[in-house]
């Protein structure tokens, strides 16, 4: 057999091992989706609760019984207490993770590359419970002290501030990376044409890697979104909604782990968790299509 003929017969076993590797991700993501999609939806088939009422009432207190009985299945403590903790991370953490990017990419991209992307990216790999226990014994105590914070620091706030240091990290690296595939061009026309570097940033870099830095931001909402243990440990797990950020809640993920090992299989509480574990797979779906409408978007522009 010639070397053209093996180099042949390699590439196709590679190509077919990159095949079933790529169909068995489908198969995965097809397989829990249709499992959460059978267990979420218990609720509303076997316990014959609305949407409306799932997502909109607050009067969480579902029956742990198996001989039929029912009670009130509302998330929407959670679902605000979700969507609140996100939105105030995503408000503190992108103007600190684009301005990093900046400094990496443009202010000093030596020392940039070299310390602060490294040290940035370490962060990726801390534990999320390191983050939760340095949130309830610092950060708890420091809100207490700092606001008299009514609920002795476990807050919205606090579970904010500790999603923002966890997605730090996710949007300023890509936001760094969007910022170093600008055209180099654009950049020296920019300067050509008299541009001071901040002006070259604000009106020629920062809107060319738009799209890259959206992505980043979806990508950290879709990580604090899924975030469980380190929210659970500073939220305050209170079944009622937040009277501001000082006082504490509950979001989807701390409510499921929580109480989903303490349910019975198939009753209601256990169902009515699967139901809040399907729309957080609804809102990662989600995410990941408009990333993919951005990219799109941007190649079409291209």
């Amino acid at each position: 057999m010639t070397t053209l003929s093996q180099s042949f017969v390699r590439d196709r076993k590679w190509r077919r091992i990159f095949t079933g590797c790529g169909i068995f991700i489908i198969c995965l993501t097809i397989a829990i989706g249709a499992f959460l999609v059978y267990r979420g939806t218990g609720t509303f088939t076997i316990y014959h609760h609305t949407l409306a009422e799932f997502l909109f009432s607050s009067d969480f207190n579902p029956s742990d019984s198996l001989s039929g009985e029912t009670g009130t299945v509302g998330a929407a403590v959670f679902i605000v207490g979700s969507l609140e903790t996100c939105a105030l991370a995503l408000l503190i953490a992108v103007p600190f993770a684009i301005a990093a990017a900046i400094l990496m990419v443009e202010i000093a991209p030596k020392i940039g590359q070299t310390i602060l992307r490294p040290a940035v990216e370490i962060y990726v790999g801390i534990p999320s419970v390191v983050y939760g226990w340095l949130g309830l014994t610092v950060l708890v105590p420091w809100i207490k002290d700092a606001f008299d914070a009514p609920k002795g620091g476990f807050s919205v706030l606090a579970a904010g501030l500790v999603l923002a240091i966890m997605i730090f990290p996710t949007i300023a690296t890509a936001a760094t990376d969007a910022l170093m595939n600008v055209p180099a061009e654009y950049k020296e026309g920019a300067y050509g044409l008299g541009s001071t570097r901040w002006q070259m940033i604000h009106k020629v870099a920062l809107p060319a890697a738009r799209s890259g830095i959206l992505v980043g931001i979806i990508l950290g909402l879709a990580r604090a979104f899924g975030e469980a243990l380190a929210v659970a440990m500073v939220i305050g797990k209170t079944r009622s909604f937040a009277q501001n950020l000082l006082y504490p809640t509950s979001n989807l993920t701390a409510a499921i782990s929580a109480d989903m090992g303490n349910t019975a299989n198939g009753g209601e509480h256990n169902l009515a968790l699967w139901s809040m574990a399907l729309l957080l797979y609804v809102i990662s779906l989600i995410l990941i299509f408009l990333i993919h409408y951005i990219n799109n978007r941007a190649e079409v522009k291209k």
